[in-house]
C-alpha cells in the first residue's frame, strides 16, 4: 500500500467518523440510551398483562386490589377484588393499546381506571361514578404478582 492510499484511507476513515458524530452527537456518550422510544413502534401483544396484579388506590378513597387479567389482542377480561367492597370478585372487562390501559366495572356504581402499563407495573387515574354524579377520584398502582 503506498503512504498516498495510507493517508486516503485514513481522511475516508475519519471523515465517516466525523459524519456519524454530526448526525447523531448524543451517541458519544450514554444519553443515546436514555431516548425515549415512540410507543407507536410497540405493538399492543409486547406487553403481558395477563396474569394476576396487586395494588392500591389513594384518593376520595384508599384501600387495595386485586385484579386477575386475560388479553385476547387488544380486549381485556377478567375480575377484580377492591378492598372498599369487601374483596368480592367482580367481572371486569377494559382494553389496553400499546401501553395504554382502560377498564371499569359494571353495575350500580361505575369505577372507570385509565393509565399505562410499563413491564410489570401500571398506574393512573380512578373515577368512582353513580346515578350520573362523581362519587370519588384518585390515582392507583399496580405491580404482577403471577
Amino acid at each position: 500500500m503506498s503512504l498516498r492510499s495510507s493517508v486516503a484511507a485514513k481522511l475516508v476513515m475519519t471523515a465517516s467518523a466525523a459524519a456519524l458524530l454530526a448526525v447523531a452527537p448524543g451517541w458519544t456518550t450514554s444519553a443515546w440510551a436514555s431516548v425515549a422510544t415512540p410507543q407507536a413502534t410497540h405493538p399492543a401483544h409486547h406487553v403481558s398483562v395477563s396474569g394476576t396484579w396487586k395494588g392500591s388506590y389513594t384518593g376520595t378513597f384508599s384501600g387495595t386490589f386485586k385484579l386477575t387479567w386475560q388479553l385476547a389482542k387488544s380486549k381485556l377480561s377478567g375480575t377484580i377484588k377492591i378492598s372498599g367492597f369487601g374483596n368480592e370478585a367482580t367481572p371486569i372487562h377494559g382494553a389496553l393499546q400499546g401501553t395504554s390501559i382502560h377498564f371499569g366495572t359494571v353495575g350500580s356504581e361505575a369505577i372507570t381506571y385509565s393509565g399505562s402499563v410499563s413491564g410489570t407495573s401500571m398506574s393512573g387515574t380512578w373515577k368512582l361514578e353513580a346515578s350520573g354524579h362523581v362519587g370519588g377520584t384518585g390515582s392507583w398502582n399496580a405491580s404482577k404478582s403471577s
